[in-house]
This record gives structure tokens, C-alpha cells and sequence, in this order.
């Protein structure tokens, strides 16, 4: 067993502690693990109960079930036909100037149900299940007025009741400047602050506050301004950061003091200094860098070295994320971006359950936290052998669910 224990977060050094147990048993009641150790403490120490499931690796390896900390899954629409574009060398910028990009998903999803919403959203959860992710964060975003974004979020709710993996809600509605206020921005800044956050706030739809700092969407002191207006509703703060260019989202995030800056191609030394001591998480997203073909890696050795906490995610969406795989993740952390399999593993769980504040519950396998593991038929470098069935079982609060 890998079990990842102890305090979140792991920054520098500590990123690639993983606390492996030989021959461990990790034991659980009600949903909430009691014990873990090895076989011998097991058997000295603790009784089953009568009628126990028992579940044996096999020989094989045990880590804590994978946390996606940042995706889009709720989305109507289909934005393949651009996967066929940037294939033949159309770029991210390209695509969104000719009508496509974040605004094609925008005017599928206000045309679509919630109903219609929650289902297409529900085969790709199983997905993710399949892939061994028992918790992730989910973002509003593809609406861009009112009404859409509370859908979309009231969507990310009735999930969390259909499905087995546990879901964190973080309201988006600034992904993107809507087509209808290109020319007046601020009106649809006053909207944000002044109409959608409230209303997420007073339904308590979200528990996170987001914005895309990007040149050609939001400026850092737009950027810091929407975030301010989410934490004074109750809404904390994280942040789409220098994924395009160095666009000062790192330094946004240190200002305001978010959770997590994502994505970070772009982000330079000093900001990370910045981002280490304000005790922001970076939450890195390789399979986004891969499919949208932008040549280049987030700087995971650099930040790690600076001791910032590095967290891995899909970025599963409609334009860009085309996996809903954490070890797939995993795997380009390794090979793309220098990282070693131990600090990625600690990035798809124990960092990955801080960037969403739900580390007192998931991420590791601990006496008190919930009982959320993938059983690796073999060993945990089988999870990067891209394709392979390398997952035996899911096991979401103790229940095998995959």
C-alpha cells in the first residue's frame, strides 16, 4: 500500500512521500477508515465483523482513491469537429476568433435542459470512476449569464446524489467574456459581481470562486476584482493562471490568497516564490498542454524546487480535455514534465484533495478519512502503462464501485 499519509500539503522534498506498506490491510466501518498497517499489526489488533467484505489486491498495490481537482464536466454540445482543426494546424486563438472555442460550448449549454445536462454529465463520471477518481471539483463556466450558470451549478448538485463520486462545486461564471458584452465589459463584470455571485452564494451552489486571467479574456485587476467579490459572498478563490502566456494570474493568486492557481505554462520563478509563500497550490494539467497542442509542459520541477505544492488534474472539458483519465494525467506528469511517479501520485491525491479543500476526508488511506482507494492489478508504475487495464477495483466509502 501506498498510502500517501500526513499533513496536506507536500511541497518540495516531501512531494514524494508516499508512506508505502508491505503487506498492509487497510480496514474500514461505515465508510470511514479504522485501521491501516500490516497484515501482522492486523491480525494482532483488530476483529472483524461478522459478514465483513473482504477484498484481496492479490498480490497487487493499494493507493488512495485519485482526486480531480479541476474540470469542466458539465457541458452541452460536441466540439470535435475543432479537435479535426487543431489537428491540421488551426491554433486554440484561431478557433475561438472563427466562432468556436468556450463560446460554441456556451450556446449548446444554455440551449440544453438541466435534466439533459445531469445525464450527459453522468456517463462521463462513470468514466472517471472507471479511471479510479472517487472525488473531483466540477465548474460552472459555459453559461455566461444568470440563469445558466445556476443551472449548470443546481446540475452539479443533483450528480452528487446519482453517482458514487463526490463532487465539489466551483462557480466559473468569468471562463469567458460573453459575445453579447465584448464591448461593454464592465457591465458584464457589475453582472458577475453584482448579480451571479450573490445568487450563487445565497442558493449555496458553489464552494469556489473562479476566473480565467488570460490576455484576451480577464485581467489581473479584473481578475482580482471578481475573486474579491466571491470571498466577501463566501466563495474562496482559485484561479485559471498563465496558461496561454505569462498573464499575472500566478501573482493574482498570491494577492488574493487562492487555494490554487491552474494550469501555469508560463509561470516564472519569482511568481512561484510568490505563489510558495502565500501558500497557493499549483494544479497542473498536462493532458490539457497535450491536446491542445501548445508545445510545452507547465514547469513542475521549477516549482517544486521553489516549494510549491504541486496537485495534477484532467482539465476534462469539451475543447481540450479530452480524457477523463487520471493516470493517463499521471503518466504525462511523469514523462512531460520531469516529475517522478511517488510526486505525481501525491499530486492526484493528497495535493490534489487540498487544492479543493477536501483534504480532511480524501486523499490518503488514514485512520478517519473516508475509504477511497484504487486496487492496481500489479505495481503503481502499472498505472502509466497508457491503455493497459491496469486497475482491478474501485472502492468509494468502502464499497466497491468499479
Amino acid at each position: 500500500m501506498l498510502t500517501c499519509a500526513g499533513r496536506a500539503p507536500r511541497r518540495g522534498a516531501a512531494q514524494a512521500v508516499v508512506s508505502p506498506i508491505v503487506n498492509g490491510i487497510v480496514a474500514s466501518r461505515s465508510g470511514r477508515i479504522v485501521f491501516v498497517g500490516t497484515e501482522a499489526e492486523f491480525q494482532a489488533g483488530v476483529e472483524t465483523s461478522p459478514g465483513a467484505v473482504v477484498l484481496d489486491a492479490d498480490g497487487g498495490t493499494v493507493v488512495p482513491g485519485f482526486v480531480d481537482p479541476h474540470t469542466h464536466l458539465i457541458y452541452a454540445g460536441d466540439r470535435r469537429e475543432e479537435l479535426r482543426r487543431r489537428l491540421a494546424g488551426a491554433t486554440y486563438a484561431e478557433i475561438a476568433a472563427s466562432g468556436g472555442g468556450i463560446l460554441s460550448t456556451v450556446r449548446a449549454t444554455r440551449e440544453a435542459t438541466e435534466d439533459a445536462l445531469v445525464e450527459s454529465a453522468r456517463h462521463r463520471l462513470a468514466e472517471m470512476l472507471r479511471c479510479g477518481t472517487t472525488t473531483a471539483e466540477a465548474k460552472s463556466g459555459y453559461g455566461l449569464e444568470t440563469g445558466t450558470e445556476l443551472k449548470m451549478l443546481r446540475a452539479i448538485r443533483r450528480l452528487a446524489d446519482v453517482q458514487p463520486i463526490d463532487l465539489v462545486a466551483t462557480f466559473l461564471g468569468a471562463h469567458e467574456i460573453p459575445r453579447e458584452y465584448r464591448e461593454r465589459r464592465a457591465a458584464y463584470i457589475d453582472i458577475l459581481t453584482e448579480e451571479m455571485i450573490p445568487a450563487v452564494a445565497s442558493d449555496r451552489l458553489a464552494a469556489w470562486c473562479d476566473v480565467f486571467c488570460e490576455t484576451g479574456v480577464y485581467t489581473p485587476d479584473e481578475s482580482r476584482a471578481i475573486l474579491e467579490a466571491g470571498a466577501r459572498a463566501g466563495l474562496r478563490p482559485r484561479i485559471h493562471a498563465d496558461e496561454l502566456a505569462a498573464s499575472g494570474g500566478s501573482d493574482v493568486a498570491a494577492d488574493v490568497g487562492a487555494r490554487s492557481a491552474d494550469h501555469l505554462l508560463f509561470v516564472q520563478p519569482a511568481s512561484a516564490d510568490r505563489m510558495a509563500r502565500a501558500g497557493v497550490v499549483a494544479t497542473l494539467l498536462p493532458a490539457a498542454a497535450f491536446y491542445l497542442k501548445l508545445g510545452r509542459f507547465a514547469p513542475a520541477r521549477m516549482l517544486i524546487e521553489h516549494e510549491v505544492a504541486v496537485a495534477l488534474a484532467t482539465d476534462l472539458n469539451p475543447g481540450g480535455g479530452f480524457t477523463p483519465s487520471m493516470p493517463f494525467v499521471i503518466a504525462l506528469a511523469c514523462f512531460g514534465m520531469g516529475m517522478t511517479l511517488e510526486e505525481a501520485l501525491v499530486g492526484a491525491t493528497l495535493n490534489a484533495a487540498y487544492a479543493i479543500g477536501r483534504d480532511a476526508d480524501v486523499g490518503s488511506l488514514e485512520p478517519g478519512k473516508m475509504m477511497d482507494a484504487v486496487v492496481v492489478d500489479g505495481e503503481a508504475v502499472d498505472l502509466i502503462r497508457v491503455g493497459a487495464s491496469a486497475i482491478k477495483a474501485v472502492v468509494k466509502r468502502g464499497r466497491v464501485v468499479a
